[in-house]
């Protein structure tokens, strides 16, 4: 077994924890009889979490009221099956923390926030995201995945990340979505040590083989394909390299097209051609994805047969 295939140990929560999109109806309400659909077939697809209200879910769209009606319903549906990340993004500490034990109290198994952030140019220092975190992990006794995205417009370097991990209770997952995140798992990795639980990969797992190489043990994804990145990561972690690689590079197209093309409604396409979900309709001002564009995403995946295209049907 070479050295970038040798698994990490085991930690509490690792493999593919897809983001679950929000589904509306086309007037724009919230649809809980396809969010229900959407979460059974995400589970059938061999997810072994789910991750909700993340960007990929449209949260920036949704009520407070929303956020804790689609929070109650589908934790309740999933039923334990497999456990769970709740988003709770939020400038205020305050507000995040009340938003991460209400997601504790009603069955999370972790949470994932930003550091906080506002528009283009609000932003806090390190101390002061070091309290932040401090404060949330006071708040809750589940772990606490930070997610380091372009969109806080944050540079969190890979001592301060390591650091807090070190320092933070509960921190102890990282979503790292930034350029040259192989190289910034590797180096958290080794500055954090037995404090990083949990290193994992995002944006679509665009990055995905350089990152398991790095030593990432988890991929949050879109929502669409479960199966499909199962096939990548399942013999990583065992293990088998080579089949990993295979699998990616077959893959590869699907989740580029997703990545440069579609962003966050390539699950709700997809789901919706696979009769999951009623409606594939983001919540205005978010622009519907273009026809060409839908073509294509469906020509793409159609090549892979991903259970998402027959679950429903």
């Amino acid at each position: 077994m070479s050295a970038t295939s040798r698994p990490r140990p085991r930690a509490r929560h690792r493999g593919v924890f897809p983001v679950v999109p929000t589904t509306f109806t086309e007037s724009g309400e919230l649809d809980l009889d396809s969010q229900r659909r959407c979460v059974d077939f995400m589970i059938d697809a061999g997810s072994n979490g789910l991750s909700i209200l993340a960007n990929f879910s449209e949260q920036f769209v949704l009520s407070d009221d929303e956020r804790e009606v689609l929070t109650r319903a589908i934790l309740e549906h999933v039923a334990g099956r497999v456990p769970v990340i709740v988003t709770t993004t939020h400038f205020g500490t305050r507000v995040c923390a009340q938003r991460s034990r209400r997601a504790q109290d009603q069955g999370a198994a972790m949470v994932m926030t930003m550091p906080p952030y506002h528009g283009a140019t609000i932003r806090a220092s390190e101390e002061k995201i070091h309290e932040f975190y401090a404060r949330l992990s006071d708040a809750i006794d589940i772990p606490i995945m930070i997610q380091d995205a372009p969109v806080s417009g944050t540079t969190l370097g890979a001592p301060f990340l390591a650091k807090l991990a070190r320092e933070v209770e509960h921190v102890a997952y990282f979503k790292i979505e930034t350029a040259g995140a192989a190289s910034k798992l590797r180096e958290l990795i080794r500055l954090g040590g037995d404090a990083v639980e949990g290193p994992w990969d995002g944006e679509e797992a665009i990055t995905l083989l350089p990152d398991l190489d790095a030593g990432a043990t988890g991929s949050m994804t879109g929502g669409g394909y479960p199966d499909g990145i199962r096939r990548i990561v399942d013999p990583y972690l065992a293990g088998r390299r080579e089949e990993a690689v295979l699998a990616y590079e077959r893959w590869l197209p699907l989740i580029n097209y997703e990545n440069r093309q579609c962003g966050l409604l390539a699950a709700k396409v997809l789901m919706k051609e696979g009769g999951v979900i009623a409606c594939d309709a983001p919540r205005h001002p978010f622009p519907a994805m273009h026809p060409a564009v839908r073509a294509g995403l469906l020509e793409t995946a159609r090549r892979l047969d991903p259970m998402v295209l027959r679950w429903g049907r």
